[in-house]
């Protein structure tokens, strides 16, 4: 099963996965599953880097190939009609990456893997 997994779950996977909620760690480790993160997400993670907001462990270029090549993670590239697809969102979440992947995750017909409940607004599928 293809799925969208949000930013905080690719830092916790690749950092402390003991976050993750079973179902969610089983799931991601289960081959048959296809995790897919969003550019951005990479996105996300590099302007908070710079601004002082997240701190990882080893540099963001190196996370990135380390969890494609480890745990099979296919890249989702940030499409206009992705970006089109924002103006139809309502305001239930300000954060401008979160509104982003939910225009993807409507467009691509994924689910995303997130701990964030105030996705469930949008009538997308969220697991956790």
């Amino acid at each position: 099963m293809k799925i969208l997994i949000d930013t905080h779950v690719l830092i916790w996977w690749s950092g402390e996965p003991s976050r993750l909620s079973p179902w969610v760690y089983n799931f991601l480790s289960d081959p048959k599953n296809e995790p897919i993160l969003s550019l951005v997400s990479i996105w996300e993670m590099q302007i908070k880097m710079s601004l002082g907001k997240l701190s990882i462990k080893t540099a963001l270029p190196e996370l990135v190939n380390d969890e494609i090549r480890r745990n099979r993670i296919i890249l989702l590239p940030i499409q206009l009609s992705h970006i089109y697809a924002l103006k139809d969102l309502p305001p239930h979440h300000r954060d401008p990456f979160d509104r982003l992947l939910i225009a993807q995750s409507m467009q691509e017909r994924l689910d995303i893997i997130s701990i964030d409940d105030k996705l469930d607004a949008y009538g997308i599928r969220r697991l956790w």
